[in-house]
């Protein structure tokens, strides 16, 4: 008997209020702001996709069809993405992709293969080969992994690991359960979401994909994004 078809939204939170990067979303590039492009090629892939913010000012962009409000302070795009699905409005969903706002050159591979994980774990997420230059990088996080399973991450100089990029996948059970587990003390250190998964006993499903793209953490990362994309830096 084959197995019942996932039924499979992406989220995408988007805070603005950032105290990393504040205003990170409605950062230009190539002359639309980040968030619309991360939507953008969420929306290519065919699936129901929706952004969540804390903020009017990205809320204009997509519209009530397809931007959730939050005002809640969340502490972490994880927890924004439990608190939406609470609503009646994603009962339809029995899976969840969560795509990282700053993730602009996401593709449909890093996103069918989190959804495909799904079929074995609750949680899942995707890396790729780790460059010397992003192993040096506090903002690039590191993981390290025993075949498909992963059993840390984190941001320091490892000397090893892969590079952890941001899309995860769940499992709507295990999405409502996230804002009841404990959080760690390695949560609040790292400022790594995942890792209240692995500390309260969770696996973790990973998948190796290509990627070639940049995330958007600072502001050298912008002109590097220029760059792989033939875009003249202001």
């Amino acid at each position: 008997m084959e197995s019942p078809t996932m039924t499979t939204a992406i989220l995408i939170p988007a805070r603005y209020g950032s105290t990393r990067y504040p205003g990170k979303p409605l950062v230009d590039l190539d002359g639309k702001p980040m968030i619309k492009r991360v939507y953008d090629a969420c929306v290519e892939t065919g699936r129901d996709t929706f952004v969540l913010t804390d903020s009017m000012k990205i809320f204009p962009l997509f519209g009530s069809e397809s931007c959730w409000i939050e005002e809640d302070p969340y502490e972490n795009g994880t927890a924004r993405c439990a608190g939406a699905i609470s609503s009646k409005f994603f009962k339809a969903y029995d899976t969840f992709i969560n795509v990282q706002g700053d993730m602009p050159d996401v593709t449909s591979d890093m996103i069918g293969q989190c959804e495909e994980w799904l079929k074995y774990y609750s949680v899942s997420t995707v890396y790729t080969t780790m460059r010397k230059e992003e192993q040096e990088r506090p903002e690039s996080v590191k993981m390290v992994r025993a075949g498909d399973k992963a059993l840390w991450f984190g941001r320091g100089m490892t000397g090893y690991g892969d590079w952890h990029l941001g899309v995860y996948g769940y499992r709507r059970d295990a999405l409502e359960m996230y804002p009841n587990l404990e959080i760690p003390i390695e949560e609040d250190v790292e400022k790594l979401e995942q890792l209240r998964w692995l500390k309260n006993g969770w696996d973790i499903g990973c998948s190796h994909v290509e990627f070639n793209g940049t995330e958007i953490n600072t502001q050298e990362d912008i002109h590097e994004w220029n760059y792989k994309h033939g875009v003249s830096s202001k």
